[in-house]
């Protein structure tokens, strides 16, 4: 039994790779997520059948009813998310990961206390655990949002900081003294839950995207730990593949954002919102309509369309794929500008294009697209915002100078769609609705562009 149980879990590990490698690239990452899945089921079904040990029938009964329950979850929830809150579900699972692995070493602190390296493990899997779980829960009710987007904490540097010594020297005595103590044992649980809310609380909406990463990672931290505790093959390569690659994802997208993973953690911007009409430091605004935009579409030789969290939220990337069509067919160049950060995960944009089955090729990174802005006929900003603004070049005072930024304002003329002038995540204002070239089309994502796919088609 041993031998074929470690054969599955060297399968297993496999799929995981093989899912991980595929899920880099838009056009393969469906079938490598499925990979991955199929894997981790076959994990589980070696797990709980093919084992050395004993186990009552009723154990196998409540395993099953558990899988079951956790099965049909899962998929209603996959099949009725709407992209939109694609992101707060990922930080919620996450968090149910990280509470996992605290449960594990709930259970587990008992029966290895005299052991040192045994329970230092464990005690880090609860820490860990207990982190995660908060404060994805924190993430998640700031992105869906339930919670304000920045909690001032006083002195919340200081305060965390003696939070999480604490925690560590706690933690420390209780291995050290081999203490068997349940008061204890959930003392620890709930500091570390403390600490996750105290941790993400004063992190603005903005780094949400290198916080959901970070917190990805520890999620994978705590599970590798679950591993070295069961000497589990596939509980320990799993949670480093998801440890190094959330690390990795997080260094990517604070470059992507210039700000450091201190900054980002101790440094949380986000402010008042900004008002429609005239600024004296900017200028005034031009608006457009939906008739004026498609002219001007229709005479431009080369369009670049930047989505946003907006296009999103209206659910309009259907409506925006008709559009580029028609564009197409009247010998327009179309392609798509891509910013690493744009909505509130790491690839939401190219998923949420290739749900309406743009074609991969005409994604174009930020690298790429920047240098192509100066011969640009038209640009079309559909809900983006902070990754456009130009105070990220311009205005050293600015909490995202120095932020790499797609650089719209190159182009010969920019039209903007948004609801209203209200400032993005950042909290700040947008000096590219102040632009001379620029147009602003307000209204709902979806209802302006149905209404600019209208007037196209009557031209």
């Amino acid at each position: 039994m041993g031998v074929l149980l470690n054969i599955i879990y060297l399968i297993a590990t496999v799929t995981f790779i093989v899912g991980l490698k595929m899920l880099g690239h838009p056009e393969t990452a469906k079938k490598g997520n499925l990979i991955a899945a199929a894997g981790m089921g076959l994990a589980i079904l070696g797990t709980v059948f093919v084992h050395e040990l004993e186990v009552p029938p009723l154990i196998y009964i409540l395993v099953g009813i558990a899988i079951l329950i956790g099965s049909i979850i899962g998929w209603l929830i996959a099949i009725k998310v709407e992209m939109t809150k694609m992101p707060e579900l990922v930080s919620l699972f996450n968090g149910f990961g990280g509470a996992s692995a605290a449960l594990i070493g709930l259970v587990e602190y008992g029966k290895n206390v005299t052991n040192a390296t045994q329970s230092m493990t464990i005690v880090s899997g609860i820490i860990i655990g207990a982190i995660t779980f908060s404060g994805s829960l924190i993430a998640w009710g700031k992105l869906n949002g339930t919670l304000k987007s920045v909690v001032r904490i006083p002195y919340y540097n200081i305060v965390n900081n003696i939070t999480i010594i604490g925690i560590i020297i706690f933690a420390a005595f209780m291995v050290a003294s081999s203490v068997d103590s349940q008061l204890f044992l959930y003392a620890l649980l709930a500091a570390g839950l403390i600490y996750g809310i105290l941790f993400v609380l004063p992190i603005g909406g903005a780094d949400m995207p290198v916080v959901i990463s970070l917190l990805n990672s520890l999620t994978g931290i705590a599970a590798a730990i679950t591993g070295i505790l069961y000497n589990n093959m596939v509980m320990l390569v799993g949670g480093i593949l998801v440890g190094s690659a959330g690390i990795i994802l997080t260094v990517a997208m604070c470059k992507a954002m210039n700000r450091t993973l201190g900054s980002v953690i101790f440094g949380a911007f986000g402010g008042a919102a900004a008002t429609a009409g005239e600024n004296k430091a900017l200028g005034s605004i031009k608006s457009t309509t939906a008739s004026d935009a498609a002219i001007m579409m229709n005479y431009a030789n080369n369009v670049v369309i930047v989505p946003g969290y907006g296009l999103a939220v209206a659910q309009a990337q259907h409506v925006i794929h008709e559009l580029e069509g028609i564009l197409i067919k009247r010998g327009v160049n179309v392609k798509y500008a891509i910013h690493p950060v744009a909505g509130r995960m790491p690839g939401h944009m190219n998923v949420l294009l290739a749900e309406s089955n743009v074609e991969y090729n005409m994604l174009v990174e930020m690298e790429d697209i920047n240098p192509q802005f100066s011969n640009t006929d038209i640009v079309l900003v559909v809900g983006a915002n902070d990754v456009v603004n130009p105070a990220a070049h311009n205005n050293p005072a600015s909490p995202i100078y120095g932020m790499p930024i797609l650089d719209v304002e190159n182009a010969k003329h920019i039209i903007v769609n948004k609801r209203s002038m209200n400032a993005g995540y950042a909290g700040i204002e947008n000096e590219l609705f102040y632009n001379t070239k620029t147009s602003m089309l307000f209204g709902d994502a979806k209802a302006a562009l149905t209404d600019l796919v209208a007037e196209m088609k009557n031209i």
